[in-house]
């Protein structure tokens, strides 16, 4: 399958070994387009994706009180310079499960793509996911990302989630995240963002914290370069006793860039609290100059100095 090989040898790129797919201990799912290519399940996991003419769509379960040992590898992405690919799914960690998910999403060659995604995730009391997801991006900056989705945290449940595009320019990247979550909950999302050339990027990640003694972190770092673009909107509500929130965004603006950052927070309750910090501006002249003294040139130390803010 040419497809699938194009895929496997973007791995790299996003810091997973093309090994994995061969792997009978470890479940995967690697698509082109609207097409399956590959998929493999592991005991306490269920996959059940369908092919459509419109979409891919379907559930990725972890039954109840399993623990999934080796991350679950989601492949989605386009080998060519056109096409669209639309995801449709729905994750359901049940009660007392853990799972890890590493979602790779690889368009090497977009000129004038489309990559949708639409998931619902539910973290079930007791349970935990980990979901990290990597981008990789082609020069040519054709692409409209545009991933929403909607998860809800159970009673003393917890979701992590890690997004990255560091490497090539995406052209358009619109990212909608909604995370409600229930009594003693705890969720982190976390997003380092490099845009180039004219990249327009809009995140918003919304946290309600509706349980008691619940826990909710935003946090975000963008560089940009070129003549690229970011709308940032970090939004936490705490609607309960002991609920605890806080969002913290930095953006990096260089040549002619523009970035704004909107951190909105709503305490709805007495005994609730949350804080926010945000910070846009430029490479720090000082740091700069140290670097440089130590014999660096002004290109290798602001490369450092991003590298360090998108580690």
């Amino acid at each position: 399958m040419p497809d699938l090989d194009d895929l496997r040898r973007t791995l790299p790129m996003v810091g997973a070994e093309p090994s994995i797919l061969d792997d009978t201990s470890i479940a995967h799912v690697v698509a082109h387009g609207h097409h399956i290519l590959s998929q493999r399940t592991v005991p306490g996991l269920r996959v059940e994706m369908e092919e459509t003419p419109d979409a891919i769509v379907g559930k990725l379960i972890v039954e109840a009180g399993v623990q999934i040992a080796q991350p679950i590898h989601m492949c989605f992405g386009l080998a060519h310079p056109t096409g669209v690919q639309q995801i449709n799914i729905d994750v359901q960690i049940c009660e007392g499960a853990q799972a890890r998910v590493l979602s790779h999403c690889l368009f090497p060659l977009a000129q004038a793509a489309e990559h949708r995604m639409q998931a619902v995730m539910e973290i079930g009391p007791g349970a935990s996911l980990i979901y990290t997801e990597g981008h990789y991006h082609g020069p040519h900056g054709g692409m409209q990302v545009l991933p929403h989705a909607t998860i809800k945290i159970g009673k003393g449940a917890r979701y992590f989630s890690d997004f990255s595009l560091l490497s090539g320019s995406v052209g358009t990247l619109d990212i909608d995240y909604l995370v409600e979550v229930e009594e003693e909950g705890i969720t982190e999302l976390s997003a380092k963002i490099f845009a180039h050339k004219t990249d327009h990027i809009t995140l918003k990640e919304a946290v309600m914290l509706h349980g008691e003694r619940s826990r909710g972190l935003i946090k975000t770092r963008v560089v940009l370069d070129g003549e690229a673009r970011a709308e940032i909107t970090g939004i936490t509500e705490a609607h309960a006793k002991g609920a605890r929130g806080h969002v913290d965004c930095m953006e990096i603006v260089q040549g002619q860039a523009q970035a704004s950052a909107i951190p909105i927070v709503r305490v709805f309750h007495p005994e609730a609290k949350v804080t926010h910090e945000a910070a846009i501006g430029s490479v720090d002249k000082k740091e700069l100059e140290t670097l440089m003294a130590r014999g660096l040139t002004p290109e290798q130390a602001v490369e450092m100095i991003v590298s360090g803010i998108l580690r």
